[in-house]
């Protein structure tokens, strides 16, 4: 034993990067493949019910169930194989069948999948298909196929993997309603190249169809985001002219930001989960290495025909939902600044009448001084004649001369003691 410890998850991680292997697979042989999602929130579905859906399968051919929160299984189910796989979105079933199929296409082996179990699925198909291997010795032949089992302005043929193997498809859904991919192997292309092969057309297929899902999100966010653009732009206008409620344009432009936030929040999953499904469907074209077969499109040309174009119209959709935001984010903080500048002046001219009124009370508090001055030295001359009124005799002076001589102290005492109490007040 080593004396160092292990991370807790060290195990577990390592063994994840192992845990989905690709099947092995003898030419002849066939597969049918089906792939369920939710129509909504497949992200935070219940699991639980898919893998309880895999067990009423497994139970109705007497097979052994997977363990607790496995997200794959790979095991025998009479005489074929079944592969299932949990994915973020959605799961997968594979079952592989060994020969031919009589009739090319038949649904036979789709046909594993009861009828019962179908209608009990936790959620809604998003592509099945049907693969038939064959073993191919030179291209003889392979043209004629092609023509009859496929659309032929649509059908993409290539040789893959250093010409180990020719794979075509077109990419339409069959009267039976699944898609048809053929794979001619060669006789030295081993079991688990011819696996690869065939998982690579399921995970394109899946993928391809699960981007898809992103397309029609655009689509249906078109008239909505028309709707809001003219309201954005009227709202925009209308700050270059005149300006008008500045209050309710401001409302008016942060329903509209609101509205724009929401539409993203709903929409930035499946844009991101769009982008990286490109990504993937891309990225398993590529490790095929195609290479042209009989002057025919490949897979990565029929791709860049048909679904990039719908690709970009998603990152457009997203890009322009975006610039909306950051345009109504722009937008409201202009209005903002004039709605500021409209209250700074409001605020301006209410500190001026402030000032105004505080002047004039000033000058009324002065005047009120002056008349106060007056009172207090009317009162405190009959106080101080009164008090020297005894006096006036031995002074020779009669009361009217004594006012007289107090009036002019009296009145200046009491204006410096007003003076006074003035500064202590400032």
């Amino acid at each position: 034993m080593s004396p160092i410890q292990d991370h807790p998850l060290r195990y577990a991680l390592a063994n994840e990067l192992h845990a989905r292997p690709f099947p092995t697979l003898d030419a002849p042989c066939r597969a049918a493949y089906l792939a369920i999602k939710p129509a909504e929130n497949a992200a935070g579905r219940d699991r639980a019910a898919d893998v309880a859906h895999l067990k009423a399968l497994l139970d109705h051919y007497a097979a052994p169930h997977p363990e607790e929160g496995a997200t794959h299984y790979f095991g025998q189910i009479g005489q074929h194989v079944l592969k299932w796989e949990s994915h973020t979105e959605f799961v997968t079933y594979t079952i592989f069948g060994q020969g031919p199929a009589a009739t090319p296409f038949d649904a036979k082996t789709f046909a594993m999948f009861p009828d019962h179990w179908l209608a009990d699925a936790p959620g809604a198909r998003v592509t099945s298909a049907l693969i038939r291997v064959e073993e191919q010795v030179g291209d003889e032949g392979i043209t004629d196929k092609v023509r009859d089992w496929f659309v032929p302005e649509s059908v993409a043929v290539s040789r893959v993997l250093d010409d180990d193997a020719i794979i075509a498809a077109d990419f339409r859904i069959d009267p039976a309603g699944h898609m048809r991919f053929a794979v001619f192997a060669r006789p030295s292309t081993g079991e688990r190249r011819t696996g690869r092969i065939v998982q690579r057309l399921c995970e394109i297929e899946t993928y391809k169809a699960m981007a898809m899902l992103g397309f029609s999100r655009s689509r249906s966010l078109g008239k909505t985001m028309g709707d809001l653009d003219r309201r954005l732009s009227g709202l925009t206008d209308a700050l270059s002219g005149a300006p008008q409620d500045t209050e309710t344009t401001l409302n008016s432009l942060l329903q509209v930001s609101g509205e724009l936030e929401a539409m993203t929040a709903q929409n930035t999953f499946r844009f991101g989960a769009t982008r990286a499904y490109e990504k993937i469907v891309n990225q398993r074209i590529s490790v095929l290495r195609e290479d042209r077969f009989d002057g025919r499109q490949t897979f990565g040309e029929f791709m860049m025909r048909r679904f990039d174009p719908a690709m970009r119209t998603v990152a457009s959709t997203k890009e322009r939902l975006d610039a909306m935001s950051d345009r109504a984010i722009r937008a409201s903080d202009l209005l903002r600044t004039r709605v500021d500048v409209e209250r700074s002046a409001e605020n301006k001219a209410l500190l001026e009448s402030m000032d105004r009124r505080a002047d004039l009370q000033l000058r009324l508090q002065k005047t009120v001084e002056g008349l106060s001055i007056v009172a207090i030295s009317y009162y405190a001359v009959n106080l101080a004649a009164n008090m020297a009124l005894p006096f006036a005799d031995g002074l020779g002076l009669s009361s009217l001369a004594m006012k007289a001589v107090l009036t002019p102290l009296v009145i200046g005492l009491v204006w410096l003691m007003v003076r006074q109490i003035r500064k202590a007040l400032d």
